[in-house]
């Protein structure tokens, strides 16, 4: 694998452990995040039908992200079987996107949420709650001690998960370069990777983040269905 000439932290594996907020957390190499103790599972950052809204404005892409993002899904809930799936907001890259789900699309959301409480956190794509689709809505959550939320909000002590940014990670090393999905996590903030087949990324040296995440936090990058850990110092700058 060309990740392991990357100088990456070890260990690496498909999930991490993770200690965050008093918690013992799952880190997915998906992307997902799960949590135990409550049997909760959390993705950030679907997008689904991001395709077919793109087409609206005449820029054609595959109309596949839909059903492959939900394939995804699939794989993770039927790996940790959770009692509690809590998307964190852009699940739909627009408002209306619930109602272009085709049929496939949408029989897939339905298995997955059958038997279990399915939570559509909003967020900026989709501040709508989406129509006709199992499950509740809520503009934030709080699982034990961490609050849920699209968006990261200044203020205030308890920890947050997020998602929003999209972080990705750039390393190289003897010549490889790799740009990844990762986990960014700092003291009391965690921001999930995008789970969307057909999603972009914003670099976690990015000044954006760093009001959330500061200059010195941890990555877990994704990669070759492993995580490998690593030091925000080893990522490069750059898109």
């Amino acid at each position: 694998m060309r990740e392991r000439h990357l100088g990456f932290d070890s260990p690496a594996g498909p999930a991490l452990p993770l200690d965050f907020a008093g918690r013992r957390w799952l880190l997915d190499h998906s992307g997902a995040l799960y949590l135990p103790e409550q049997s909760a599972l959390v993705v950030a950052d679907l997008h689904l039908e991001k395709a077919s809204r793109f087409a609206m404005g005449g820029q054609f892409l595959p109309p596949y992200d839909s059903e492959a993002t939900l394939q995804r899904l699939v794989a993770v809930i039927a790996r940790y079987q959770p009692a509690r799936v809590i998307t964190l907001g852009d699940s739909f890259h627009d408002s209306a996107g619930a109602q272009r789900l085709s049929a496939p699309a949408l029989a897939l959301l339905e298995t997955m949420a059958e038997g279990r409480d399915w939570l559509w956190i909003s967020g900026n794509h989709d501040p709508v709650a989406p129509s006709g689709l199992p499950g509740a809505a809520a503009n934030a959550f709080r699982l034990g001690p961490v609050w849920l939320r699209h968006e990261p909000r200044a203020g205030g002590d308890a920890p947050q998960v997020c998602g929003h940014f999209h972080p990705v990670a750039r390393l190289a090393a003897r010549g490889v370069q790799l740009r990844r999905r990762c986990f960014a996590v700092h003291d009391s903030m965690m921001i999930l990777p995008a789970f969307g087949a057909l999603t972009g990324g914003l670099n976690v040296r990015d000044p954006a983040l760093q009001p959330w995440l500061g200059r010195d936090f941890s990555v877990f990058v994704a990669g070759a269905g492993q995580l490998y850990p690593a030091r925000a110092s080893a990522c490069l700058a750059g898109s």
